[in-house]
């Protein structure tokens, strides 16, 4: 998408409130589901005893975010950015809804083929989150500032927000028989019901706020290629500046590896952040807790604050 010049929006264009809260909901939807399988490690604990979850998980969802993401970043020019965020919102759900579907035709029992399934489930995780989340971040980051400040705000909401439906449906059905698997299906289907309203937010909502078709159709004019897609779900089909097709230099950008050079101090904090990070969390957290009065409880809390 050809850069902008930030300016503001007209005021008189409508939904800049609207588009804020969107992006709220579609930053907590692009972390809730794999959010969902961290925060649920209690149950999958107690139904793989033996597997480690709470690290396998971590280690299969990472390998498919990374390889997807490099992927993507090479042919980032070519993608239809609508595309690709209603497949990532669209794998999210599917995917939080076969993580429940699962549950319930194996009857909540373990065992090699189930673990398998779900560290399945959580390498489409890792899929759909390297398509969200870059999309998401590269679309927005070309509107008004409190779009992505939004979108990022929901990100960092995810965490909490699972770890607090968690801790309600577990002490909803804590005193009952079968408590704990009652309490994850409850869970799983409150995710599975978020991701399916973020697709549709994404599809339906969004592409239709006045403020949001000003911004793209801005990109458009001064060169994208990528929001065309965008444009149509919004109801405007628009052309390439005659001075932009006559003019190639207008259309020039840096390549891959000159974005990745300029930024090299900032891949390598990131690296070493998610290195540090998923050394400890959630494997060393969820699982080396020793015996406390608060029993399973303990687990979950200490997952809550971390988050």
């Amino acid at each position: 998408m050809a850069a902008l010049d930030g300016s503001e929006a007209p005021a008189k264009l409508k939904g800049k409130y609207a588009a804020m809260i969107v992006c709220w909901l579609l930053g907590i939807g692009c972390l809730f589901s794999w959010n969902s399988m961290l925060t649920i490690e209690d149950y999958y604990v107690y139904i793989f005893p033996h597997y480690h979850p709470s690290r396998v998980l971590t280690l299969v969802y990472q390998p498919f975010a990374l390889g997807t993401i490099a992927v993507l970043t090479y042919n980032e020019a070519k993608i239809n950015t609508r595309l690709r965020n209603l497949f990532g919102y669209a794998l999210f759900f599917l995917s939080t809804l076969l993580v429940l579907v699962l549950d319930l035709a194996t009857s909540g029992k373990g065992g090699i083929g189930t673990f398998i399934g779900v560290c399945a489930i959580s390498g489409a995780f890792g899929v759909a989150d390297a398509h969200v989340q870059g999309g998401m971040v590269g679309d927005l980051s070309f509107m008004q500032p409190e779009f992505i400040q939004s979108f990022l705000a929901g990100l960092a909401a995810s965490g909490a927000l699972t770890s607090a439906l968690r801790l309600i449906t577990k002490a909803a059905f804590d005193n009952s028989q079968d408590g704990l698997r009652k309490g994850a299906i409850l869970f799983f289907a409150i995710c599975t019901f978020f991701e399916l309203l973020c697709v549709l937010l994404y599809a339906y909502i969004f592409p239709k706020l006045d403020i949001v078709k000003h911004y793209r159709s801005k990109a458009a004019s001064e060169g994208s290629k990528t929001v065309s897609a965008d444009l149509a779900a919004g109801g405007i089909q628009t052309l390439l500046k005659p001075e932009a097709q006559e003019d190639p230099k207008q259309l020039e950008r840096l390549s891959s590896k000159e974005l990745l050079l300029q930024n090299i101090d900032y891949a390598i904090d990131m690296f070493l952040i998610y290195v540090l990070t998923l050394s400890i969390f959630p494997g060393f957290l969820s699982e080396d807790t020793g015996t406390h009065s608060l029993g399973g409880w303990y687990a979950l809390v200490l997952i809550a604050m971390s988050k």
